[in-house]
């Protein structure tokens, strides 16, 4: 008998040993060759434009603070110079005013990520190390070659063209808001009392429309209307910080609708792209034609914000004595259930974004099919239609006791108006 650690019946001992220790030779070598983690999986082009889209929200939302109107003009002037990197290359959709091809050979991935690095580092060179650290990331996922340095090279082109086309195009202007002060007028707000934000974006050159008055709706109803009566008694009730007749689910809706227009509506975006299978061409188109729809219905909502300076709800029920309407009556103690944001209230800049968005949606994918998550209500909400989303978002801003129906209803129409106009002019398919 042998034990078990004892050599094999019939092979000598020493010979045993040194195949053992071959062996082992062998299976060592093998370990130093092979890798110890599978290796990074390849960026598609549809990643790169959309992990580029996220850096910006980054950019421009945590490093620079614009979690505001603004960064809509930021995400629009990164997602055109991305667009043209890509269409200018793939040929699937017509340029963005500009009429310089790149190269058939060249790679679109590249030319998106180097736009995107080339604009955002133009704007925001503080953000340097993030921006660094993605394009080595993207770029990374595109062999070396030929068509790398093709893409790179007109991905800069591509991203000098919109700097240069928003040169001088009004951004942080010094305008001044001026209406002397009377009942129905805007002014500063509780808590903070800040004054008019971003009465620049009042006169700022569109990205597409003509001019910022181009879909200036009319005026606000009268205070003496009974429109006005009606939205009014409506906001007081139901848009007050402690009001009992707002149900658990409408507090819901305002909440939700008031930190969902900017980074998380990119968020939706990049999920919608990703969900939807897009090729780097729908992408980059889709995150274009949204994002810059969303930037000039931002400018013809505060066109209308500075031409006709309407005072908030809390204004409006505080001091509702001074109004000369029998049928409202005043409170000098109401407090909104969110705070006012500081600019004048018609038209709604949110339900604008909203109106907008969900009608290129529809143009470009045959439905709105969007996934929204609301930090402040704590709750995701997938929207499958436009007018089910437009309706919550008109809903919720008067429930959160910041507008009026009317100016509500009526960003809606701008921003659809402002996003036909888009679709029907730009993004078209070669």
């Amino acid at each position: 008998m042998f034990s078990s650690d004892s050599p094999s019946p019939g092979v000598p001992w020493r010979r045993s040993v040194s195949v053992l220790i071959a062996l082992a030779l062998v299976l060592a070598a093998l370990a130093v060759v092979a890798p110890s983690a599978p290796a990074r999986r390849a960026m598609s082009g549809q990643e790169i434009v959309t992990l580029w889209n996220a850096v910006a929200v980054d950019t421009v939302a945590v490093d620079a603070g614009k979690a505001n109107v603004e960064a809509f003009y930021w995400f629009a002037i990164e997602q055109a110079a991305v667009y043209n990197a890509v269409v200018g290359i793939t040929r699937r959709s017509e340029l963005y005013r500009w009429n310089v091809t790149g190269p058939a050979t060249a790679s679109p991935s590249a030319a998106a990520a180097e736009a995107a690095h080339t604009i955002l580092l133009n704007y925001f060179p503080a953000s340097q190390a993030r921006l660094d650290a993605a394009l080595a990331t993207s770029l990374a996922s595109v062999p070396n070659g030929l068509a790398k340095s093709q893409g790179i090279e007109y991905g800069a082109r591509a991203a000098a063209r919109i700097i240069a086309l928003r040169a001088d195009d009004g951004a942080f202007a010094p305008v001044p808001f001026d209406k002397p002060l009377a009942p129905g007028v805007w002014r500063p707000t509780p808590p903070t009392f800040t004054p008019f934000f971003g009465t620049w974006l009042a006169e700022l050159e569109p990205f597409l429309l003509d001019s910022p008055s181009q879909f200036r709706p009319p005026g606000p109803p009268g205070l003496k209307t009974a429109i006005y009566t009606e939205d009014f008694r409506e906001v007081k009730r139901l848009g007050e910080a402690d009001s009992t007749a707002r149900t658990p689910k409408q507090t819901e809706t305002a909440l939700f609708f008031s930190d969902v227009g900017i980074v998380p509506l990119q968020a939706g975006l990049r999920d919608l792209i990703q969900r939807r299978g897009m090729d780097i061409s729908g992408a980059a188109r889709l995150l274009a034609a949204v994002d810059m729809s969303v930037a000039d219905t931002a400018v013809a909502t505060w066109d209308s914000k500075l031409r006709y300076g309407w005072w908030r709800p809390i204004t409006a029920i505080q001091l509702a004595g001074t109004d000369g309407n029998p049928a409202s009556s005043a409170d000098p103690t109401w407090e909104p259930l969110v705070v006012t944001p500081p600019y004048p209230e018609y038209a709604s800049g949110l339900t604008g974004t909203i109106g907008s968005s969900s009608r290129v949606l529809r143009r470009l994918t045959g439905g709105v099919d969007l996934v929204l998550t609301s930090p402040n209500a704590g709750v995701t909400r997938h929207y499958r239609s436009e007018a089910w989303i437009s309706r919550d978002a008109v809903d919720g801003r008067v429930w959160s006791g910041i507008h009026f129906r009317t100016a509500d209803e009526v960003g809606i129409r701008v921003g659809r108006r402002v996003a036909d106009w888009a679709m029907d002019r730009y993004f078209r398919r070669v």
